[in-house]
């Protein structure tokens, strides 16, 4: 007689079917998805390496050159952004997976972030190959430092995901609003303009964005020698990633009957 499975071993068996869908999904979309998943950054970082080309003369900011400076601001927030966005849509996609009683709404939501966090962390690896092989140092002066600010940033992202998750299936026009202000936030996140080219009042006021001190701080373990803010503080950032992660299980956990039912 076959002895009962643990609640663990359930929940493990639940992930791994839900990580093989939506990785098949994620990659096999169309015959180009593995072209898209590295044209995207590219595009960007072409895009603004030209208009500052156009703009400004030189390729130096503050201690970093422009490039690695530029690509590693963009794939952080990327990060971010993707494992947010992601898990907008995802109690509602996997809607139909919920008859099973062992599939709950915050597997799918955990799951996209986690397939997320490994394709942009693979992204980056690529991205600092291709650098190292056409002669532009992307490689991080401080390893360990750049890896531990990499998990922050993709907690933050992973906390935003459940906290939005859960809000936008209750309220749908949340979901509307955060894909909105998703443009903003690239902006004001210091992602591709230098945040001491700003005012210091309106850098103040930016200071208050927790993905600006993710940025900034990797930028800081990537360049041994880049001048960021004075303020930049890690702390408040693990505190946003944190507070958002348990307030996001809270709704999950408080509200899970009523997101299978929507």
């Amino acid at each position: 007689m076959l002895s009962p499975r643990t609640p663990w071993q359930v929940t493990r068996s639940v992930w791994h079917a839900l990580f093989m869908r939506e990785a098949l999904a994620r990659t096999t979309a169309d015959r180009m998805a593995w072209f898209w998943m590295l044209a995207e950054p590219v595009a960007m970082v072409s895009i603004m390496v030209g208009i500052r080309a156009v703009v400004a003369s030189g390729h130096k900011i503050g201690g970093a050159d422009f490039i690695p400076w530029l690509i590693s601001g963009l794939l952080a927030f990327y990060l971010f952004r993707e494992n947010l966005m992601r898990s907008l849509g995802a109690v509602d996609a996997n809607k139909a997976l919920f008859a099973y009683r062992q599939v709950k709404p915050i597997d799918p939501v955990l799951i996209r972030c986690y397939l997320e966090g490994m394709l942009k962390s693979f992204v980056f690896l690529m991205f600092i190959l291709v650098c190292s092989l056409i002669g532009v140092d992307l490689v991080p002066d401080d390893p360990m430092n750049a890896l531990f600010i990499w998990l922050a940033i993709w907690l933050l992202g992973i906390g935003s995901g459940l906290t939005f998750s859960a809000l936008s299936a209750l309220i749908p026009e949340i979901g509307r609003v955060v894909r909105i202000l998703s443009l903003p936030l690239l902006i004001i996140s210091g992602a591709m303009v230098p945040l001491n080219f700003v005012p210091h009042n309106l850098q103040q006021f930016l200071l208050l964005n927790p993905i600006v001190h993710g940025i900034e701080s990797l930028r800081l373990a990537f360049f041994a020698s880049y001048r960021s803010l004075d303020d930049i503080n890690m702390l408040y950032l693990w505190g946003w990633a944190l507070g958002l992660t348990a307030f996001g299980l809270m709704l999950h956990l408080r509200y899970a009957m009523r997101l299978k039912a929507q």
